[in-house]
This record gives structure tokens, C-alpha cells and sequence, in this order.
């Protein structure tokens, strides 16, 4: 599962990425300075492994990781070609989420391209050539689905009607996700491979100045919270060069400066999560003295899925799950002794699985 970073040249996505991954790569003063994308696995902050560690007296942690997808600035003109506009289409479509990185800061040290900060207009000269490459698609799609459908194909005739619906949300400058889709029709849009049926996740990048504001006493925050909320999209705000800075430390740095400052989330982690969260993912975990483990699954994954995620033959063998929420295994203090309490469930193969379940699983092959 991939977040793709995007936004105009110039807004700090190639600094966030740095950040985000603690890779060094080019972030200079001028446009398209990231032409093919830059890729990172990052690490999903989860202190319940620390505390599962702390109780089977481990040392090895394996937290859940998500990729993250530095994708070359988009401009106007984009679905056009123009720019680097063709790379940006074909890369972001192979993402799952996107994360839109919206300047929110002034410096005039550093060019916008164009020429001022205005964060809404910027958020929307990227959603607009996103809608556009979209409703070329859509149309395209229409013409070839229209022609196939008059030999009365029930099938071709439901997605005809589909695809007539969403080029009237594109024609009306809307994202595909604005649509309100029954469950079978998002099943249909998948297939489309349509950018702006993507979530979104805006990502406001403040001044080093603004990090101790409130954010609602920011401007262009608030602005870009106020347009977020009418598309039912998340936002977070972080100041991308001092993160950038941060991810130079070492952990215990790293910790003391947080302790100094009184701060328990950067902004970093808080993106992190909240993308872990878009892509519609939970950690179920492991705990044992070898090793305490996060594993991703989908939400709504049962429990051999959940089981097919450490080995294939846990899942084709599976008999049964032994299940605890990891806040009463913390709390009880062993799983021996959780299991004498009866605290520890028995579950079989039609349980869905809960973020921070503690498994067990029993199998046969």
C-alpha cells in the first residue's frame, strides 16, 4: 500500500520525504527538482509494542511499515502535458492515497511559482488537472463502454450508467470521491484506476515560527482545514524543514528534544498514522520473548487472513485463534495468567479481527 506525496514545486515534498524516511535526496530551490519518484518504507509509530516488549522482556520490535511515494511537482497545464505532467499522471495513478502538501508558509527566499502564497489556490490547480486527466479518462471510457453496450450486456449497461454519473461529477469540477457510491459501484470505480477516487490527506507545511501557534490561529491553516472539511478530508499540519532537521537525531536526541518541549506527537507521526489509517489499515500484534510484531491487515480482515499474513500455511491449515486486546494483556501482566482469568478468547474463522488484537494462532497443515 503507497501514499503518493504530492503538491506544486516548491511546497516542501521532497523535504517532508526526507523527513518522513531520513533519506537524503535532492529538495534545491527550483522546479521538477524530483523527476522519477523517490520511494521510502516508514516505520507506523505504536507504543503498545514498547509496552508488550517491556512485558515479555524483549528487545526485538518489528513495528507495521507503509511506503511513501515523492512524486515530481505538479503545475497548471499538467493534464496537458505540461511540466512534467505526464510522469505525475502515470506515477500518482499507481498509488493508493494521496498525501497533497499544501505551502502554508512565507519565505522569500524560496520561489512559489506563482509568485504568491495563496494555499487554496494551489490545492485547487492540482485538484483541477487531477479532475481533468479523470474526465479524459472517463470519457474515453464511456465511448468504448457505449459502443460494447448495445448488444444489451447488463453488465455494460451498469457501468455505462456508472460512468455517465461520474462524468457529470467531473464535468462539475468535482473529484470522483465526492460521488456518493453504493458499495457495488465502488467496486466498479477500482477498476477505472481514476486519480481523484483516491483519498486525500491534505498536509499543511508552516513556518518554523508557526510550529508553537495554535493551529486555528494560523491563516492559511485554517483555510486549508475549512476547504478539507467540505470534502470530508484530513489534514496535518507540520513544519517540514524542522522535521527534516529532527530526523538528522539520534533517537535518544530525538526523545529528549520531545521531552524539553513538551511535545508527545510531531507532525511526522501524527501523518504517518493518520495515512495508515486512509489506506484503511490495522495492526493486529504478536508478543513473545523472541519477538513483539505489529502486522498489517485491512480492517474488516477475519481471522485466516489475518493468519495468512505470517505464513501461507497458517491460513490454508487454520483451527482456531486465541485472541486478547493488548490493553488488558499489559494490564493483567502475563498471558498465562490471562488465560487462567478466561480473559484470553477462543475465536474461529468468521471473527473479524480488531486493531491491537494479541493473536495466537493454532493450525494444521
Amino acid at each position: 500500500m503507497k501514499l503518493g506525496v504530492v503538491g506544486l514545486p516548491n511546497v516542501g515534498k521532497s523535504t517532508l520525504f526526507n523527513a518522513l524516511t531520513k533519506n537524503r535526496i535532492p529538495s534545491e530551490n527550483y522546479p521538477f527538482c524530483t523527476i522519477e519518484p523517490n520511494t521510502g518504507v516508514v516505520q507506523v509509530p505504536d507504543d503498545r509494542l514498547k509496552k508488550l516488549a517491556d512485558l515479555y522482556n524483549t528487545q526485538k520490535i518489528t513495528p507495521a511499515t507503509i511506503e511513501f511515494v515523492d512524486i515530481a511537482g505538479l503545475v497548471k497545464g499538467a493534464s496537458k502535458g505540461e511540466g512534467l505532467g505526464n510522469k505525475f499522471l502515470s506515477h500518482i495513478r499507481e498509488v493508493d492515497a494521496i498525501v497533497h502538501v499544501v505551502r502554508c508558509f512565507e519565505n522569500s527566499n524560496i520561489i512559489h511559482v506563482d509568485g504568491s502564497v495563496d494555499p487554496i489556490r494551489d490545492i485547487e490547480v492540482i485538484n483541477l488537472e487531477l479532475i481533468l486527466a479523470d474526465l479524459e479518462s472517463v470519457q474515453k471510457r464511456y465511448e468504448r463502454t457505449s459502443k460494447s453496450a448495445k448488444n444489451g450486456d447488463k453488465s455494460l449497461l451498469k457501468e455505462k450508467e456508472l460512468l455517465e454519473k461520474l462524468l457529470h461529477v467531473l464535468e462539475n469540477e468535482k473529484p470522483v470521491r465526492s460521488y456518493p457510491a453504493t458499495e457495488e459501484e465502488k467496486e466498479m470505480i477500482k477498476g477505472f484506476f481514476l486519480i481523484t477516487s483516491k483519498p486525500v490527506i491534505y498536509c499543511a507545511n508552516i513556518s518554523d515560527e508557526d510550529v508553537n501557534k495554535v493551529e486555528d490561529q494560523i491563516d492559511n491553516v485554517r483555510k486549508v482545514k475549512e476547504y478539507a472539511k467540505k470534502e470530508g478530508a484530513q489534514v496535518v499540519t507540520i513544519c517540514a524543514r524542522l522535521e527534516e532537521e529532527l530526523s538528522q537525531l539520534t533517537q535518544d536526541e530525538f526523545d529528549l528534544f520531545k521531552e524539553e518541549l513538551g511535545i508527545k506527537t510531531f507532525g511526522l507521526e501524527k501523518l504517518i498514522v493518520v495515512g495508515y489509517d486512509t489506506l484503511g489499515l490495522i495492526s493486529y500484534l504478536t508478543a513473545g520473548e523472541p519477538e513483539v510484531r505489529a502486522w498489517t491487515i485491512a480492517k474488516g480482515t477475519k481471522a485466516p487472513g489475518a493468519a495468512g499474513k505470517i505464513h501461507t500455511d497458517f491460513e490454508k491449515g487454520f483451527i482456531r485463534a486465541e485472541v486478547i486486546p493488548w490493553q488488558e494483556l499489559v494490564e493483567i501482566g502475563s498471558y498465562t495468567k490471562a488465560k487462567e482469568l478466561g480473559k484470553v478468547r477462543i475465536e474461529g474463522k468468521d471473527y473479524v479481527v480488531q486493531d491491537g488484537d494479541v493473536m495466537l494462532f493454532r493450525f494444521n497443515v
